[in-house]
């Protein structure tokens, strides 16, 4: 959100001066997605901005006619949110990234630091509608890589310690968290659970210096600033289905030593050369 203010900043918008922020956060709870879009919708705003696939279709539920823009989305013509990425139609239009295509290469990286593992845990949220396709993808990778993953699920923080007890006993050699929205604002509970279980971690760039191994991921917070773009544009007066959905492509691959250390790992030295920032 700080990111977001900044980036409206930057375009003559300050919230509560000439225009108002309505916040409303599922703490977790994707259930209660509906209820806040449509409490949204009745507030008449001008626009609604969502975080993730369940955010956004619960808003595109709401609402057919209010300006939809999508944030941190996987491949919305995946999961049926829009016709096309550079003609959406309908009122939804925003900023993706191709998930699959990034859970993918993290399994690449993971099992690149992990030359003996066979078996790696991938942790998903049964809430999340987009995951059943991002984990058929990692299962189709995996087997190309002659490794095999097993997926373990969690829907609230409390989940985390069992499910990583589950991974230690299922004798996984590391562990690739999936991006949610859940897990993206509890980075630093999934590291130090990953740190007690003394398993290596890939996942996004917000488990860097908390107890992840390996993090590969979008910038959020400039993704968040750009946003601001769609907002400005569509206040001016263009119309969503006019307005091609921005695919990020740029991420970033960045690698605690100090955590590896700690774990008794050696970072090949082919992926160090390959990540953005390495933390010694």
């Amino acid at each position: 959100m700080d990111a977001l203010r900044a980036g409206l900043r930057d375009l003559g918008y300050v919230d509560g001066k000439n225009i108002v922020i309505e916040s409303r956060w599922d703490e977790g709870r994707y259930e209660t997605l509906g209820a806040l879009a449509n409490e949204l919708v009745r507030l008449k705003v001008a626009m609604i901005l969502t975080q993730g696939t369940d955010g956004t279709r619960a808003a595109k539920a709401a609402t057919r006619t209010i300006p939809i823009v999508m944030i941190g989305v996987s491949d919305p013509t995946v999961t049926g949110l829009v016709d096309s990425i550079a003609r959406p139609g309908g009122n939804i239009t925003g900023l993706i990234f191709l998930t699959e295509e990034l859970q993918v290469k993290r399994l690449e990286f993971l099992s690149q630091a992990l030359a003996k593992g066979k078996k790696f845990a991938v942790l998903l949220n049964s809430a999340n509608t987009s995951h059943p396709p991002i984990f058929r993808a990692v299962e189709g990778s995996a087997a190309k890589l002659g490794v095999e993953v097993q997926k373990f699920e969690a829907r609230r923080p409390g989940d985390f310690e069992a499910a990583f007890k589950a991974m230690t006993l299922a004798g996984v050699a590391g562990v690739l968290v999936v991006d949610d929205g859940m897990f993206n604002g509890n980075a630093g509970a999934l590291g130090s659970e990953a740190l007690k279980a003394r398993l290596p971690l890939i996942g996004v760039l917000e488990t860097v210096g908390k107890g992840g191994v390996i993090a590969y991921g979008v910038n959020r917070s400039a993704m968040y600033r750009s946003a601001a773009i769609y907002v400005d544009r569509l206040l001016k007066g263009a119309k969503p289905n006019e307005l091609p959905i921005e695919r990020v492509a740029s991420y970033d691959l960045v690698i605690d030593r100090k955590v590896a250390a700690q774990l008794g790992m050696a970072i090949p030295q082919t992926l160090l050369l390959r990540a953005n920032r390495v933390i010694e």
